[in-house]
């Protein structure tokens, strides 16, 4: 658990320096489209990059990674485990890797939990907007890392596949039941017209 802690926050810091070299770009997008962002809107979106960068560092390195990253900022170095990359292994039997205890409730919840972000801040930041394109996104996502998993020694599981694009799916559904329960909030994080634009274009025309 701390490792996956430390992953998640270690990768949070290149994901938020990724949103500040983007930001611009976006800006002059959104604008270009007579749109204009928010800062609720900017503050989701910045967590949204950091969660990404987080869930890359622990979902797309081998496994001796997280697990040695508290070892390794204490300064007790890397616990290395034949390299980065190598090739993992395939399940393709549906629930093999599950059995009736404790263990394996608490990884179909991490699996399932871990891509929940994913579904809830598309929603809410408009990048998804239907069931259909949630469930698609979580199967492109997951199947991506999971092919990637392949090369640096972990395993292509289909219950992986199954959980994350469930996770996916049930935060793009809790958004929208937040949506439906308080419809202001939805509003907040979309972006809005930019009227001051037209004003200017009007005088210009003037």
């Amino acid at each position: 658990m701390k490792g996956h802690l430390a992953a998640l926050a270690l990768g949070a810091l290149p994901g938020l320096v990724l949103y500040g070299a983007a930001l611009p770009l976006r800006r002059r997008r959104i604008a270009a489209d007579g749109k204009r962002t928010t800062p609720l809107r900017e503050c989701a979106m910045a967590l949204f990059w950091m969660f990404c960068g987080g869930m890359a560092v622990l979902t797309l390195t081998p496994r001796w990674v997280a697990s040695s990253l508290p070892d390794a900022l204490a300064g007790r170095g890397w616990h290395l485990d034949g390299g980065f990359f190598r090739l993992g292994s395939v399940n393709l039997v549906p629930f093999r890797t599950f059995a009736a205890d404790s263990h394996s409730l608490y990884i179909l919840a991490g699996n399932v939990g871990m891509f929940l972000p994913f579904g809830f801040f598309c929603a809410a930041l408009g990048l998804c907007r239907t069931r259909s394109g949630a469930l698609a996104l979580g199967f492109a996502i997951t199947v991506g890392v999971e092919t990637w998993q392949l090369l640096v020694g972990r395993t292509f599981d289909v219950d992986d596949l199954m959980l994350n694009a469930l996770g996916v799916v049930l935060g793009y559904a809790l958004w929208r039941m937040l949506e439906r329960w308080r419809p202001e909030l939805g509003r907040c994080f979309r972006l809005r017209e930019d009227f001051s634009r037209e004003w200017e274009r009007d005088g210009n025309d003037t």
